[in-house]
C-alpha cells in the first residue's frame, strides 16, 4: 500500500443526483479521480483482463462490444459501448437487478481524469436504510486498487497489501452521507443511513450518527 488510505479518499469527489432511461427514474451516483498515469495506461488497466484481475477481481467472458463479462462474486453484464480510449459503458447486473456503469477518460494536467457514472433503480427503502454508500464504497475501493495498481504494475495485487480499513469504510461511508446531503436528503436521515451502511461493511455495532 504506496499511498494511505486516508490520503485515497481526498482523491475522490462524489456526487449524487438523478437521471432517467426509458421514462424510469434511476439514482445517478457519480465518482471522480485523477490518477497520475497516461490516457492509454489507465484505459489498459481498465479493459484487460489480466490487469483488471490484478486490481479489482478476476473477470472472465468476451471484453468487447456486445460481449459478456462476469466479475468472480461479484456482477456480470453486457459491454454496451467501448470507444477507446475514452469510454465504456457496461450493463452492471446482480442478485437479479439490472443497472448500468459509465466510464468515461480524459487527459488532465495532473495526468488522467475517470468518472464513473452508476445509475440504478433503487427500491427507497433500501436507500433509506443504507443510502448511497452501499455502493459507493464499493466504487472507491475499487479505484483505490486501479490507483495502486497504476502505481507499481508489477507488483504484487494490491489487495494482497491491505491495512486495517475500518477507518476508511467509515469516513467514506461518511462523506457518501454528505454527499446525500447536498443532493438534498435531510441530514438526520443520511446520516443513520451512513451509520447503518458503516455497520454494513465494518461489521461493527451500529453507532448513533453525531449531533
Amino acid at each position: 500500500m504506496k499511498t494511505s488510505p486516508a490520503d485515497h479518499l481526498t482523491q475522490v469527489r462524489r456526487a449524487i443526483s438523478t437521471t432517467t432511461r426509458d421514462g424510469q427514474e434511476l439514482r445517478l451516483l457519480t465518482v471522480e479521480r485523477t490518477f497520475d498515469a497516461t490516457l492509454e495506461e489507465v484505459w489498459d488497466a481498465l479493459t484487460t483482463a489480466e490487469r483488471i484481475s490484478t486490481w479489482m477481481t478476476p473477470v472472465t467472458g468476451d471484453l468487447e462490444l456486445g460481449g459478456r463479462y462476469q466479475l468472480e462474486g461479484n456482477a456480470g453484464g453486457e459491454v454496451l459501448a467501448c470507444d477507446p480510449p475514452e469510454r465504456l459503458a457496461l450493463t452492471w447486473e446482480y442478485d437479479g437487478q439490472v443497472s448500468w456503469v459509465d466510464v468515461s477518460l480524459r487527459p488532465t494536467d495532473g495526468g488522467t481524469l475517470l468518472q464513473l457514472d452508476h445509475s440504478a433503480p433503487v427500491d427507497p427503502a433500501v436507500w433509506d436504510q443504507f443510502g448511497p454508500g452501499a455502493v459507493g464504497i464499493g466504487w472507491e475501493l475499487g479505484l483505490m486498487g486501479l490507483a495502486e495498481h497504476l502505481a507499481d504494475p508489477d507488483g504484487p495485487p494490491p489487495r494482497d497489501d491491505l491495512p486495517d480499513l475500518s477507518d476508511y469504510l467509515t469516513r467514506s461511508s461518511d462523506a457518501w452521507s454528505e454527499a446525500s446531503i447536498a443532493a438534498g436528503t435531510d441530514p438526520d436521515s443520511a446520516r443513520a443511513a451512513a451509520a447503518r451502511c458503516t455497520a454494513a461493511y465494518t461489521g461493527a455495532p451500529e453507532a448513533p450518527p453525531e449531533d
